[in-house]
């Protein structure tokens, strides 16, 4: 029996290495002769860097930059065995956890921080970039992103601007005279998993703003503010990208990189089974487990398990999926044969996440559907 897992993490309780070392033993203790495969998998957000380099062969590079606040920190980013592809974590440079709760406003935190690990990736010869944004404290349209690798942005009467997303009102000007040259040789693909715009009642700020400490009149000056910096973009760079799906992703961070970097705008899930050849893993496999911490409508629809699932559908293999809740409005889920829930009593949140009572629990249910699986296949014989 051979067994592929591409389980996701259960956020803020387990990652995707963790729960994968949990499933197998809980299999093996079934199925002793059990070849298990194990996909470490995470969409574009907090997790997508170790996930994809401990699926493929490279080294991990340890940088100094600046946070959403510009306070100095390290962060991490990912070279491919290629030597020329570079896997960069916004939320290692840009995450809302670098920004104490008290501190978060999304008119001064910036991307500052991520173009810095890009800028150190060019100086070791990078040229492709796989960008993960999920997770961010920002609402800047990338322009902190942007001035690190040399733009320089500019008020009405030339000024230079500051940082963070109270300048998008305030842009007026360009200033590419003293970008990095090497950018242009540079291809970016971009993990996005929303299809939020840049402004208006889907864009950025009203969607995501207020998880990153905005109130409701910094929500509509950000609104305003990136409806007037996408009109710049226009007029100046004749880019007309704020309307793009996905370019209000991580506070417009999708539509900056298309308009400044031409970025391609992928699927997470799909760049990570892409990079780690999640196909070939498929090829005579029993069966496939994935999950995620809370398993609803949204995880079929351009999660982990909506990938996972397709992948799995077109090679013609079963897949199971285990959450840590599963939500009632799933009556139905293509692609996906069965789902269950590691629950096995009532508990509160607090006592479900807590680390060794989730293994246990993850443990029993994997070694249940297992004996399950064993029931039915010796009955048939």
């Amino acid at each position: 029996m051979k067994v592929v897992l591409a389980i996701d993490s259960f956020k803020g309780c387990a990652s995707s290495q963790e729960l994968s070392a949990w499933i197998e033993e809980g299999i093996k203790e079934v199925y002793t002769e059990a070849d298990v495969h194990s996909c470490y998998i995470a969409d574009g957000g907090e997790g997508m860097l170790s996930a994809l380099m401990q699926n493929v062969k490279g080294k991990i590079v340890t940088c100094k930059v600046h946070d959403p606040l510009m306070n100095p920190i390290s962060a991490q980013y990912g070279i491919l065995e290629d030597g020329t592809t570079a896997v960069i974590e916004m939320a290692q440079a840009g995450g809302l956890p670098l920004v104490p709760k008290e501190k978060r406003n999304p008119l001064l935190t910036t991307t500052f921080g991520v173009g810095e690990q890009i800028k150190d990736a060019i100086e070791k010869g990078c040229r492709k970039f796989i960008v993960g944004i999920g997770g961010s404290a920002t609402n800047d349209a990338a322009l902190g992103m942007l001035q690190a690798l040399g733009y320089r942005f500019l008020d009405a009467s030339g000024k230079e601007l500051g940082l963070g997303g109270a300048i998008l009102e305030s842009v007026h000007h360009i200033d590419e005279s003293h970008v990095l040259p090497e950018l242009k040789t540079c291809e970016f693909i971009v993990a996005c998993d929303v299809d939020n715009v840049m402004y208006g009642p889907s864009g950025s700020a009203h969607v995501y703003a207020a998880q990153k400490g905005a109130d409701e009149a910094m929500i509509e000056r950000l609104d305003a503010g990136m409806k007037h910096f996408t009109q710049v973009l226009k007029n100046t760079l004749d880019k007309d990208v704020a309307m793009n799906a996905g370019s209000g992703a991580a506070g417009g961070m999708g539509g900056g990189m298309q308009a400044f970097l031409n970025a391609t705008l992928r699927s997470g899930i799909e760049i990570i089974l892409d990079q780690i050849g999640f196909d070939a893993h498929l090829n005579n496999a029993t069966l496939v487990l994935t999950g995620e911490g809370r398993i609803d409508r949204q995880s079929l629809m351009g999660k982990v398990l909506s990938g996972v699932s397709k992948r799995c559908k077109k090679a013609g293999v079963p897949l199971i999926a285990l959450g840590g809740g599963i939500a009632d409005e799933l009556e139905e889920h293509e692609g996906v044969d069965a789902i269950f829930s590691v629950m096995r009593y009532p508990m509160s949140l607090e006592e479900a996440m807590e680390k060794s009572r989730a293994e246990k629990l993850v443990k029993q249910s994997v070694k249940e559907i297992f004996r399950l699986i064993k029931l039915i296949k010796n009955s048939a014989s």
